[in-house]
């Protein structure tokens, strides 16, 4: 699950923080940066973490319609990712908001 990790990390951090979407996807590239080493050496991923990508994959389109309408539009798949991100880290205290815009920079 390291693509989900690094959703997740971004999404902490920007919850921590009010970032924009411009910071956040520069604090995407510097957490990435930092966990290459480690990803590389877990290559042996489960199929599981491929559908955990796919899943925050395929949600892309509906993160954009909701950030675009300010959240007015909530599609199926962006209603399924944040929903499996939610389950997976219960502890995350990340706005839908948020969420949209970090699988946004995924």
């Amino acid at each position: 699950m390291p693509r989900l990790s690094l959703l997740i990390a971004a999404a902490l951090l920007a919850s921590a923080t009010s970032a924009s979407a411009t910071s956040l996807v520069v604090t995407t590239d510097a957490v990435g940066r930092a966990t290459v080493g480690s990803s590389d050496a877990t290559s042996d991923a489960s199929s599981s973490d491929d559908d955990d990508d796919k899943l925050v994959r395929e949600a892309r389109d509906d993160a954009a319609s909701f950030v675009a309408s300010q959240g007015e539009i909530r599609g199926a798949r962006l209603e399924a990712a944040l929903q499996h991100i939610r389950h997976q880290t219960p502890q995350l205290e990340a706005s839908d908001m948020q969420l949209a815009e970090a699988i946004l920079a995924h």
